[in-house]
């Protein structure tokens, strides 16, 4: 069965979440969740990747770490990107991140040694020294740029503030985790919500002295820039450090294969209650740095770690009703209203039930007693029903075969499986004022227009005055009409203008991104934005003609599809679509996409690859070419520098296109000399 559109609706409504948390928690110091509830919503991310291979190509969890850093402290750029832990949650997940691992480096029967530490669940920030001397200490912020937090992190007497050392680096960069501890914690915790916001709260302070006064401590794992490199492991890294006077984790250990893995996990799993700060999984990472360094990184997370989670929370309640929701591409998504429940310390009302199969797979009725995870959401899930407890008179429960909006809906077909659809959809698009509306707020949203003052429930009010119906709407507002309206004074007027006026220049990548085309999320947008360039280019897209010409293009584009390009068709084709996006172009400023330029041996070139490598996988070969300045192209075009031939069965007639268009030809032997060189 095909639950593709369902889940990646799931998925990019979790990402919406996570990110709105995100600036709550970095920017605001108010957040509106649970600790572990935050953690589980990005775990329920995480674990919806790695089960679903088509999430991973849409690339939808780049851009998610932390949050872009507010004006309150100085913002810096980080040395080398502070990025996040894709997830595990059970054996297989680490199976599948081992042979991942191993295809990536050709590896085929060689041992891949683990380096497994206790994930603490605190606060991330990376402490700079200078020969020796602390320089600097930063926030994680966005993963890019932090936050300048060094008197702050001073006011932790444990962090070294001189090393001394004849063999110690010109740089060196500590990456660590600050947490307040359990026992600590209870004599502050009227103040605070839980131990990781006491201490992102008190890091955040203004005034040093009073972050001074809440008793931080911390554990260093890990590293970011380190010039000269004198180090070959994780391990030994960390035990040097060690000897430097930084605090590491007493329960990291190297493990050698995927049983000692989870021999390790179970371990501290039953430990980690008894223990005095706060644990949400276990870390492992490959130990060897030179494998580190090939291995890379994507751009959300290293491909040489991950976080091993535990087991999420349950609790059992009762369904009082069944509701239905209308999503921005019309995915029709049921939710049970259930007696409040505490899960995790956290009171929760409201059950996703996923999908019409689900609910038929799992036979759900209003009245079911039930048993609900708190797996990552701010709404939990529906694990099971307990049939023992279930009503004599209990009826099964009939999805409505009918959006709110009374349109008739549908299960798609996949072109891929042959099989329909997990999930109903209704199909008028911005003709469903529901779907409408969900547009509506995703446009305006942090990752697309990004239109401060025009948040979701303002986008509600307004809808309903009929102030704005579609996105061109937004900025040919009437505000002699809004200046009436309850809450709406001189200052925050001024303020909405000043943040509509800005979202008009908008990035190519931003735009093809914020006006909603199924499939397409942030990473897909800069594909395709990489590809067109221009807004006028895009454009082409609204006729039927240059469409199909250009959607055949799009096929030999790494990323995109044939999902995507069904989906941007699909969208195009739709005249309201077409009609709706030419009008907000004509309000806009839309920038060019530009490659950002990096210096190597291919910088400014076009690459293609066929055929295997004999010591090197092509996904390995194709990330060293991008590190290398080049860019990689899916298709042989009269814009290809070279084409990169290996060794084991590359495709003739990809070959002999490439020597028609006189492009040229690197064999594997040429592709070793070049790097070596």
């Amino acid at each position: 069965m095909n639950f593709n559109s369902d889940i990646t609706k799931e998925f990019k409504d979790k990402i919406k979440k996570l990110k709105n948390h995100n600036d709550l928690y970095y920017n605001q110091d108010k957040p509106s969740i649970s600790d572990a509830e935050y953690d589980h919503l990005k775990k329920e991310l995480f674990k919806l990747e790695n089960k679903y291979e088509f999430l991973k190509s849409l690339k939808l969890l780049d851009e998610i770490v932390g949050s872009p850093p507010t004006n309150k402290f100085k913002k810096i750029k980080h040395l080398s990107p502070m990025l996040s832990l894709a997830n595990a949650f059970d054996k297989k997940d680490m199976y599948d991140f081992d042979k991942k691992i191993r295809n990536f480096l050709n590896f085929s029967s060689k041992n891949i040694e683990y380096f497994s530490e206790p994930k603490i669940d605190g606060i991330s920030a990376t402490l700079i020294y200078k020969n020796g001397i602390l320089i600097k200490g930063l926030s994680r912020g966005d993963g890019t740029t932090g936050e300048d937090i060094l008197k702050n992190l001073y006011t932790i007497d444990s962090i070294p503030k001189k090393i001394i050392d004849n063999r110690l680096p010109e740089i060196l960069e500590v990456r660590c985790e600050i947490y307040i501890s359990k026992k600590n914690f209870k004599k502050i915790k009227g103040n605070f919500a839980n131990p990781r916001n006491a201490a992102g709260g008190s890091l955040r302070q203004k005034d040093p002295k009073e972050t001074a006064k809440i008793p931080l401590q911390y554990f260093a794992y890990g590293f970011g820039l380190i010039k000269p490199m004198i180090f070959k492991k994780q391990s030994e890294f960390l035990k040097k450090i060690s000897a430097w006077g930084f605090q590491i984790n007493p329960l990291a250990k190297i493990v050698g294969d995927i049983d000692e893995i989870e021999d390790h996990h179970n371990k501290i799993d039953q430990l980690r209650s008894s223990l005095d700060y706060d644990i949400d999984g276990i870390v492992n990472k490959v130990n060897d740095l030179s494998l580190q360094k090939r291995l890379g990184s994507t751009s959300n997370s290293p491909r040489w770690a991950i976080a091993y989670k535990f087991s999420a929370e349950k609790a059992i309640t009762k369904i009082k009703q069944i509701i239905i929701q209308v999503g921005r591409t019309g995915a029709i998504t049921p939710v049970a209203k259930v007696d409040p429940v505490t899960v995790g310390g956290v009171v929760v009302s409201n059950a996703t039930l996923h999908n019409e199969d689900e609910i038929i797979r799992k036979d759900i009725r209003i009245g079911d007693t039930i048993k609900i995870q708190r797996a990552g959401d701010v709404i939990p899930q529906v694990v099971s029903v307990d049939f023992s407890k279930r009503e004599k008179e209990s009826k099964k429960y009939l999805f409505p075969k009918k959006c709110l909006c009374g349109a008739e809906t549908k299960k798609e077909l996949s072109k891929n499986t042959k099989k329909q659809d997990a999930v109903r959809r209704c199909v008028k698009g911005y003709d469903c004022k529901f779907i409408a509306k969900e547009k509506l707020k995703h446009i305006v949203s942090k990752e697309a227009f990004n239109i401060e003052g025009l948040g979701k429930k303002v986008i509600e009010q307004f809808w309903d005055l009929n102030l704005i119906k579609k996105p061109a709407d937004i900025f040919q507002l009437n505000y002699s009409k809004i200046e009436l309206l309850e809450g709406w004074g001189k200052l925050s007027i001024k303020n909405l203008k000043k943040a509509i006026l800005k979202s008009k220049l908008i990035s190519l990548e931003k735009f093809i991104f914020s006006i909603g085309i199924r499939h397409i999320g942030q990473e897909n947008a800069k594909i395709l934005a990489s590809f067109f360039v221009t807004i006028k280019e895009f454009a082409k897209l609204f006729e039927f003609k240059s469409r199909e010409k250009l959607l055949d293009n799009l096929k030999d584009l790494d990323g995109i599809g044939e999902t995507q390009i069904i989906s941007i068709n699909n969208f195009f084709t739709n005249i309201t679509n077409t009609k709706i996006t030419k009008e907000l172009i004509k309000e806009l400023d839309i920038k060019n996409y530009t490659t950002p330029k990096l210096d190597g041996k291919f910088s400014n070139k076009k690459l293609m690859f066929t055929g295997g490598f004999q010591n090197i996988s092509r996904s390995e070969a194709k990330a060293i070419a991008e590190n290398n300045g080049g860019k990689v192209l899916g298709s042989i075009s009269k814009k290809l520098d070279f084409l990169v031939v290996g060794s084991s069965k590359p495709t003739k007639k990809k070959i002999d296109l490439a020597k028609k268009l006189d492009i040229q030809i690197i064999l594997e032997k040429d592709w070793n000399k070049i790097l070596n060189s």
